[in-house]
């Protein structure tokens, strides 16, 4: 299998698994989100959540009052999001192919998945529905490797896919639609328990493409790094996490 193939794999690996993540995947911390869309100035906007997942970037766009349209090309996944928060207009669609008029949003914001873009093609796309000077914000958590706990667990949750991991951070690639490039993190925490800790694991795509027997092991591993460990070994712990958060502006 190629390096295209698998990834592909990984891209479509979610939607059999869309009641987990909901469950498992973190949130957003809302000083990233205000931080995303900082440039329009005081809300309510336009915003438009692609990529969507489970909602789970929505969920805290709707907590800042924002008017937004939720865009997921899985239908497994859009039925999750829908579940959770049935008030948003939620559309099939891709980032290639969006399936808004356009100039009608004044941000398009995207949690965990613009990785997963082709950006040669979602660029122009996300810049023909964004109004003159909008926003373009990406947001992925991650593990935070200060902790050395965390570190150490990073390394026993690793499988033999998880070198493909930094595609996770591709920068949002530079076009003449878009300017004023600027970045921030944000500490971020998700309420966790030894197990509830697996389950996250196994929503990432690295974890839901190896196979049965790996998988086993990998988890089996994690149970006994966290059971060792005075920090996750009994009840609810904290998961440090940093948000990382990139955004450029539709050139006007």
């Amino acid at each position: 299998m190629t390096g295209d193939d698998l990834r592909a794999r990984r891209a479509n690996s979610f939607g059999a698994h869309a009641s987990a993540y909901a469950e498992h995947r973190p949130d957003y911390p809302i000083p990233a989100v205000r931080w995303a869309l900082e440039p329009l100035g005081e809300g309510p906007h336009d915003v438009l959540d692609l990529g969507a997942g489970t909602g789970k970037l929505t969920g805290g766009l709707v907590a800042e009052g924002h008017h937004v349209t939720a865009v997921e090309p899985d239908e497994s996944m859009l039925s999750e999001l829908v579940r959770h928060h049935g008030s948003v207009r939620a559309l099939p669609g891709s980032a290639e192919r969006i399936p808004v008029p356009d100039g009608t949003v004044d941000a398009v914001v995207v949690g965990q998945a613009f990785h997963w873009f082709d950006p040669v093609r979602a660029l122009p796309e996300i810049g023909r529905v964004l109004r003159p000077g909008g926003v373009l914000a990406a947001l992925w958590n991650d593990y935070d490797n200060s902790v050395p706990w965390v570190a150490d667990f990073v390394q026993a949750a690793h499988s033999t896919v998880s070198t493909q991991d930094e595609l996770a951070y591709d920068p949002l690639t530079e076009h003449e639609l878009f300017t004023d490039p600027a970045h921030a993190t944000f500490k971020h925490v998700h309420r966790r328990t030894s197990e509830s800790l697996v389950a996250m694991v196994n929503t990432h795509s690295h974890a839901l493409v190896i196979p049965d027997g790996e998988r086993a092991e990998l988890n089996a591993r994690m149970r006994a790094f966290l059971k060792s460990r005075p920090e996750t070994a009994d009840g609810e712990f904290d998961l440090p996490l940093t948000t990382y958060v990139k955004r450029l502006r539709r050139a006007t």
